[in-house]
């Protein structure tokens, strides 16, 4: 009689490659770790920004993915990185590198970083991986005081606590979702509230696309829903013409949802006044009506441990966001922001989708964080790691003399500009970025002498320099200034001094 029950047949057989193979992986990461420790010991030799044309990285490659594996060593995949990647980079890491924010990377970041990826952690809820998720909050926390945040911002609180996102961008797409959820449920039954958002117009851009993300504009220049509020003579938010434009939205029936306050702008470090802000919102009775504070201080905020900066973000207490990127200036590779809010519920129930497959004890008790429900994307990387050994490694008062020693230099650059008088200083300096330009003599033109100066900078490799444009106040039109900014890891006072002989003498052959 047959057998009614066949056993089942073998298993295929496995790939022939190991995917995860411990020897070869020890072998491997020696060559990687000697290959960015070299990279990292001669990156002055380079220079910052690179020759590239377009194109020029796609021609050096193959036309097509290779059919077979490559099990030797990895030396060819090395001479092509020396060969075509590095040579097209530009060098975050230059000491050289005075442009737009730092990125900085550390020896512990870059540590974590492989842990996190080697671990292959997946911390969408507290179940995927609980030490993910409470180390975040516990990291968090630190954070949080050492920032000098109030309580109502950490774990510890009844409604308020911290999560890590990928950018600043995506925490203010997340706020701006809240605030939306949290207007709207205050608003009554009927016609739809009409959202309204502020920002000063020197704040970043990231502000007008999450709010094309959001479905609250249509382009960039839509100011239906987005207003952009002047800026007073030191670039920070005009009060009196945010509390105009607030008024004129709540008599005209539209919900103002969130103002958007920059601490510290990526054009010149401003700072935006947030308790007067605040102010507003309770004075005109739109915090009444829901409004939502978003503190934006991506680059500034990593000072803030310092306690002689934390003047700067006066009234953050009665804000109902906050984020900051250690990624920028604290010596935590990216992507790493800090977001915190005092209002986690708003948060969780504009961004929370629960399908069967996700519910567990532990979420369905509210026992435990699902940091999914804390941003965009349902899957997490587990980011904490290269924070928490970065606080380990250097430890509070090393990153505080890390940051003043950053804004010392500032100070020295500061200050040759000032004696100089084929200068000017273009903004107040008030933490690590100078804004200047070069002063025309007659018949010049200031804005192409500048662009001018920029371009010889940037060409020199040597260094690498930004520019922003700060608008016109009254009879003076707007200006294109430089941007010389000091925050990279490997930037030294002998860097910064080489810096300012190489912008006096190119001056010297501009100005004749």
């Amino acid at each position: 009689m047959p057998d009614s029950n066949p056993a089942p047949p073998p298993p295929p057989r496995h790939a022939p490659q190991r995917p995860l193979d411990h020897e070869s992986f020890r072998a491997l990461g020696r060559l990687m770790v000697d290959f960015i420790a070299d990279y990292w010991r001669d990156i002055e030799s380079r220079p910052v920004l690179p020759s590239t044309k377009p194109g020029d990285v796609r021609a050096a490659l193959p036309p097509h993915a290779p059919l077979n594996p490559d099990v030797g060593d990895y030396g060819p995949v090395l001479a092509d990185l020396e060969r075509i990647i590095l040579p097209a980079l530009t060098h975050w890491q230059h000491p050289g590198f005075h442009a737009f924010f730092p990125a900085n990377i550390s020896t512990p970041a870059v540590l974590g970083e492989i842990l996190a990826a080697g671990l292959g952690v997946q911390g969408m809820l507290w179940q995927t991986s609980p030490a993910c998720t409470e180390l975040e909050t516990h990291v968090m926390d630190w954070m949080a005081d050492l920032l000098g945040l109030p309580e109502s911002f950490t774990s510890r609180s009844v409604r308020g606590g911290g999560v890590i996102h990928g950018t600043a961008s995506e925490a203010t797409l997340v706020a701006m979702v809240a605030a939306r959820h949290r207007v709207r449920s205050m608003h009554s039954a009927g016609q739809p509230p009409h959202f309204t958002l502020y920002a000063s117009d020197q704040a970043h851009s990231s502000l007008v696309k999450a709010a094309m993300i959001a479905g609250l504009a249509d382009n960039p220049e839509d100011r239906r829903h987005v207003r952009l509020v002047p800026t007073a003579p030191d670039l920070s938010m005009d009060i009196q013409a945010l509390e105009k434009m607030v008024r004129e939205d709540l008599d005209a029936g539209r919900s103002p949802t969130m103002v958007h306050a920059t601490v510290g702008t990526t054009g010149s470090t401003a700072f935006d006044p947030l308790g007067r802000i605040a102010d507003v919102l309770d004075r005109t009775g739109a915090s009444a009506r829901g409004s939502w504070l978003h503190a934006d201080a991506a680059h500034a905020g990593s000072a803030m441990i310092c306690p002689e900066f934390r003047h700067l973000q006066s009234g953050v207490e009665r804000a109902d966001s906050y984020c900051f990127n250690p990624h920028k200036w604290l010596l935590t590779n990216f992507d790493c922001d800090c977001f915190f809010t005092r209002d986690r519920k708003a948060l969780t129930a504009s961004l929370s989708v629960t399908p069967e497959y996700l519910r567990n004890p532990g979420s369905e008790t509210g026992a435990v964080i699902d940091y999914r429900d804390w941003q965009v994307p349902l899957g997490r990387r587990f980011r904490a790691l290269k924070l928490w050994l970065v606080l380990r490694h250097f430890g509070v008062s090393g990153l505080r003399e890390y940051i003043r020693g950053h804004v010392r230099m500032a100070e020295w650059f500061e200050s040759h500009v000032r004696a100089d008088r084929r200068f000017e200083l273009s903004a107040p300096r008030l933490m690590n970025l100078v804004c200047f330009r070069l002063v025309p003599k007659p018949g010049q033109d200031a804005d192409e002498l500048n662009r001018a100066l920029l371009t010889r900078l940037n060409a020199s490799g040597r260094v690498y320099l930004t520019h922003t444009v700060l608008p016109a106040r009254g009879r003076t039109p707007a200006r294109y200034v430089l941007r010389f900014c000091v925050g990279t890891t490997t930037t030294t006072a002998e860097h910064v001094y080489a810096a300012w002989e190489l912008i006096d003498r190119e001056a010297a052959a501009l100005l004749g």
